[in-house]
């Protein structure tokens, strides 16, 4: 768990750094915060995955759809790839 809430933690740091020598990132606190849920949900999900499936080509099929999953939901959030409601400027 501590390795999954260091990982988000300094994956959430980098736009939090680029905000203060740039005027081209602006991340208010809900953007962290939705950056962090789905960051820490993708995480345990993989963990989860990790501990419940020992090995197999299953166990790597679950772990692409959680993956592939996460970066959809990050590139609609950030540009709006599919054009939903909730997708970014």
């Amino acid at each position: 768990m501590a390795i999954i809430l260091g990982v988000v933690a300094l994956i959430l740091s980098i736009p939090l750094i680029a905000m203060q020598f740039t005027n081209e990132v602006k991340w208010n606190l809900t953007d962290f915060m939705v950056a962090g849920a789905l960051l820490l949900s993708t995480g345990l999900a993989i963990e989860l995955v990790i501990r419940n499936l020992k090995t197999g080509t299953f166990r790597t099929i679950i772990l692409l759809v959680i993956l592939l999953a996460l970066f959809l939901i990050w590139a609609e959030l950030a540009v709006g790839i599919f054009g939903t409601p909730f997708a970014g400027n």
